[in-house]
């Protein structure tokens, strides 16, 4: 065994040794737990005097605990702030239907990049032991590390992109719903409710978070808007600010609503010829790039084979 193999194995021993204690300790209780009177002590400071307590309870005069949480909520922003823009990272995991906050997503794509160094760090170790080892295979490593984080970041936006155009089929046919229930006399809430409970769709999800976000207490208008204000989606955002502006103004919601519906499947309408464009233009790459020059060698090939026989 050369030096190279054995230094890749002690690698490998050491990494799966280190991972292996850094999981005990991960899953080990505190050692040092708060006793009970340290934690109930706080609490009874006005029916026990000061001087009663134990020593060491209460802090010192003039000097705060430090709080590691805090601590560690600061070391987090930083990093989410040197991996990106942290405000874009929340709108896209909103938009894609997710309770997942930028400091989880950012810590799944770190263990997905970890992951993927490890396996390109085990493919490296058996191609030293194998005596396949070149240079260019020692950044294996890195590229799986980097294409697993690029990975997680297209899965993604993948969703997001699939979870945008369901809102956008569902709009014109939900609009349509709440505004027959108008026309049948139900106030808008109740529609709202009405949608939200037999209905099923992304959108009707929504909506769901909007009723119950005004059974809590939130005004129906700023509900409306927060759920806008999430997803960003164009013809959504319209339509609610029309709704909204409709409320506060006391017009005819119905009338508002188809109108709505019909701009929303004139913007359906619009995107799928758009779409039928690009599809279009990708259908000539085959024609162009396959079919034309293996009709080009099948007219052509025959006559230069006879020629080169000396037949013709």
């Amino acid at each position: 065994m050369t030096l190279a193999t054995d230094a890749a194995i002690a690698i490998l021993l050491g990494g799966l040794f280190g991972a292996g204690i850094i999981c005990i300790l991960a899953t080990a209780p505190r050692w040092r737990a708060a006793s009970l009177t340290a934690r109930i002590a706080p609490y009874i400071r006005d029916a026990v005097e000061d001087a009663a307590l134990p020593s060491g309870i209460l802090p010192d005069p003039g000097v705060l605990p430090v709080d590691a949480s805090s601590l560690w909520q600061r070391v987090r922003v930083r990093m989410l702030g040197g991996l990106g823009d942290n405000d874009a990272l929340a709108l896209r995991l909103a938009q894609a239907g997710t309770d997942d906050e930028p400091a989880a997503f950012r810590a799944r794509q770190l263990g997905w990049a970890l992951g993927g160094f490890a396996v390109g760090s085990v493919l490296v170790i058996i191609l030293a032991i194998t005596g396949r080892m070149t240079p260019p295979g020692a950044v294996l490593p890195v590229l799986l590390g980097v294409g697993a984080a690029m990975a997680v970041d297209v899965v993604l936006s993948t969703r997001v992109k699939a979870r945008l155009a369901r809102l956008s089929d569902e709009l014109p046919t939900t609009l349509e719903f709440l505004a027959l229930c108008l026309s049948a006399g139900e106030g808008f809430l109740d529609a709202l409710r009405r949608v939200a409970a037999i209905g099923s769709g992304e959108l009707t999800e929504e909506l769901r978070q909007v009723v119950l976000a005004v059974g809590t207490g939130s005004p129906l208008a700023d509900a409306l808007g927060e759920m806008a204000s999430r997803l960003r989606q164009p013809g959504l955002s319209r339509a609610v600010d029309q709704i909204t502006a409709a409320l506060e103004h006391g017009a005819p919601l119905a009338a508002v609503l188809h109108a709505q519906a019909a701009d929303a499947r004139e913007d359906a309408k619009r995107s799928l010829i758009e779409q039928a464009g690009r599809r279009e233009i990708l259908m000539m790459l085959p024609l162009v790039f396959l079919i034309l020059p293996l009709s080009v060698l099948f007219a052509v090939f025959p006559g230069m084979f006879i020629l080169q026989l000396g037949l013709g």
